[in-house]
């Protein structure tokens, strides 16, 4: 077996929809592209009629978590505005509405979190065409599997940015039009922001600085009539479970002194979703959280992401989160 200085990096950058609790659309964009200065919206904020449907933009909608949002949202009679980077990829969003009769409801916009752009075009023209943003559910991001020494500091850099700074950028430019109708920011984060996992350093890295801003926030927000929450699934049945089919042998093989770890880690992951949540049952709680009363600042989706959460919690000298991990890299 190769030693560790030898064999390179390996990186296993897993472009999915959801995460590995969560994960979703990845960048095709370099970090340094978000550290540009953000054009801000230049629509107005205004303040709506009181008769005009609530509108909701949700990013990452292609699929998963996010596809299943935006039809829950839009059965709830929300003008629901699904962004994906690729609009070419709605057809499974545009099918599925037509099928549950509410395509009327739905509008298919392109905003890629990383590109501010994209960002401030949407919003001008959500508020050009509807007069109103009532809600923001940030869900896309990226899925990433390696370890420190096993990939690149740019691989860190570009979870950073997806997951992370994605996420700032676009709340930022959205909460004006929030103030205006004292709506809701709900961000999906995952369990993995919350508990570190093994060979998801810089997923996790990015999710628990998601958690951190956001429930620093909060009640800044709550000052100005703005609600924040985070959504926190566990294992989501979805194109991260296809998407794993990955050339694994090689990637063990590359992987040094950690692939007996790796192997055993990917074993864990299969079984996992074996019995994962659908899509569905976790998009239930983010509608849950824009039609109901004040939400709660955490919410976890399944009973599964209520014990891993509840562990970390409780967990004052963080013996409990490594003897719950450390069993995911042995045979």
């Amino acid at each position: 077996m190769s030693s560790v200085s030898g064999m390179g990096a390996i990186l296993v950058q897993l472009r999915v929809r959801t995460h590995i609790c969560k994960m979703c659309v990845h960048t095709r964009n370099g970090f340094r592209r978000q550290n540009r200065k953000q054009k801000r919206s230049t629509a107005m904020p205004t303040t709506p009629m009181a008769t005009t449907p609530k509108t909701v933009l949700i990013t990452g909608t292609s699929s998963g978590i996010g596809l299943a949002t935006a039809l829950g949202t839009a059965r709830a009679g929300w003008t629901t505005i699904a962004t994906m980077r690729d609009t070419a990829k709605a057809e499974a969003l545009l099918k599925a509405a037509a099928e549950q009769g509410v395509a009327d409801r739905i509008q298919v916009k392109r905003l890629d979190v990383v590109d501010s752009e994209t960002i401030t075009t949407c919003l001008d023209e959500v508020i050009a065409e509807h007069g109103r943003l009532d809600a923001l559910v940030n869900n896309a991001g990226a899925g990433q599997v390696g370890t420190a020494e096993l990939i690149e500091l740019d691989d860190f850099r570009t979870a950073m940015e997806v997951n992370f700074f994605g996420v700032v950028a676009l709340t930022r430019a959205a909460l004006p039009h929030l103030r205006a109708t004292q709506g809701r920011v709900i961000t999906v984060t995952s369990v993995g922001g919350i508990v570190g996992q093994p060979f998801n350093e810089p997923y996790c890295a990015a999710k628990f600085a998601v958690e951190g801003f956001m429930e620093s926030l909060a009640p800044v927000a709550a000052a100005v009539g703005v609600d924040v929450a985070v959504v926190e699934p566990a294992a989501v049945a979805s194109e991260f479970v296809t998407s794993m089919s990955l050339d694994r042998p090689a990637m063990i093989d590359q992987a040094g002194p950690y692939a007996p770890a790796l192997q055993a880690y990917f074993d864990r992951i299969q079984n996992v979703f074996r019995t994962a949540q659908s899509q569905a049952e976790a998009a239930a709680p983010i509608v849950e959280a824009l039609t109901g009363d004040r939400p709660a600042f955490r919410i976890q989706t399944s009973e599964r992401a209520r014990d891993v959460v509840g562990t970390k919690l409780a967990d004052l000298d963080g013996s409990a989160v490594q003897n719950l991990t450390r069993p995911w890299l042995t045979s």
